[in-house]
């Protein structure tokens, strides 16, 4: 590396820590959390949310007190059995479960799930549409040998089943992209251009994917000329940093900034979630990553 080389690094580095650095003061979380008072919000473009179950060593509850005062207004990958707890601390669902099995690798690709999975997504598209909430996640399942048409056309035949009450209803079914690679082995929507392929042919403004950042930046990389050019087709974004879906800081190899603007100039309205597992060790380390994450997404 040459020396102007070496010293642009450095200058962007440099620039990249500004951008990220913050601190939070927290007061001491025993068992119930103990905030100051003072709220921080986020003005911008983008709406912010958080997974559930990255924050898991928090009660729901609790995590709703975290959410209210990081100024993030949604959690997502909630059951209807808990939209209770949201609604006491007025905080959105920006995506939801079922009430049913949750399953990652039995999904909509193979006919012999489609009975407990209709009848699922046809009990819970009401739930989730008078609890005032949005969007229902969805699962592709695992190829288990299945080549990749095969399972699109088992994925149109069973979704057709459910399409006319979502749109009913004015709910998003939302397929997630996982990568096959590292975490989801076998998952068959693992790229962008299998699960497009399927909004198309399903035609319904009513479906759409989950594009999921971390994911799809180890399956396919071209992160922002994706989000640029099939926009249309995402309707809910995820974010965690490669490699290791830790931070989204300097550490890793995206930068979310420019992701965010990305997202923004297509006029995006929904939320995107914070979905890395955080590395600290104490709760307030934990609590303080998800502060900083938000600060970088905050256009």
């Amino acid at each position: 590396m040459n020396k102007a080389r070496s010293s642009r690094r450095a200058l962007l580095i440099k620039a990249g820590q500004a951008v990220v650095a913050a601190s939070l003061p927290l007061s001491q979380i025993n068992g119930a959390i103990n905030w100051k008072k003072k709220q921080h919000t986020f003005s911008g473009i983008i709406n912010h949310s958080v997974c559930s179950w990255t924050y898991g060593f928090l009660t729901l509850s609790e995590l709703c007190v975290v959410a209210q005062q990081l100024g993030i207004s949604a959690i997502d990958l909630v059951a209807p059995k808990d939209f209770t707890i949201l609604k006491e601390h007025r905080i959105n669902c920006s995506m939801c479960y079922t009430g049913g099995k949750v399953s990652l690798t039995q999904g909509w690709n193979n006919t012999a799930n489609h009975p407990w999975l209709i009848k699922d997504y046809q009990e819970a598209i009401p739930i989730v549409a008078k609890a005032g909430y949005k969007n229902l996640i969805c699962f592709s399942g695992n190829r288990d040998g299945m080549d990749n048409d095969t399972g699109l056309a088992n994925c149109i035949k069973g979704l057709q089943q459910i399409m006319p009450l979502a749109e009913k209803h004015g709910i998003t079914i939302q397929m997630e992209l996982f990568n096959s690679k590292v975490d989801h082995k076998d998952y068959m929507a693992d790229n962008s251009a299998w699960a497009i392929e399927l909004c198309k042919r399903l035609g319904s403004n009513n479906f759409k994917l989950l594009y999921d950042i971390y994911h799809m930046q180890i399956s396919e990389g071209d992160i922002i000329r994706t989000i640029q050019e099939n926009h249309a087709y995402f309707g809910h974004y995820h974010t965690a940093g490669v490699p290791g879906r830790h931070e989204i800081d300097e550490t890793q190899e995206l930068y979310y900034p420019a992701i965010m603007q990305a997202i923004a100039a297509t006029g995006y309205t929904g939320f995107v979630a914070q979905e890395f597992i955080p590395t600290g060790k104490t709760k307030e380390e934990k609590i303080a990553a998800l502060q900083k994450a938000i600060k970088i997404c905050t256009i």
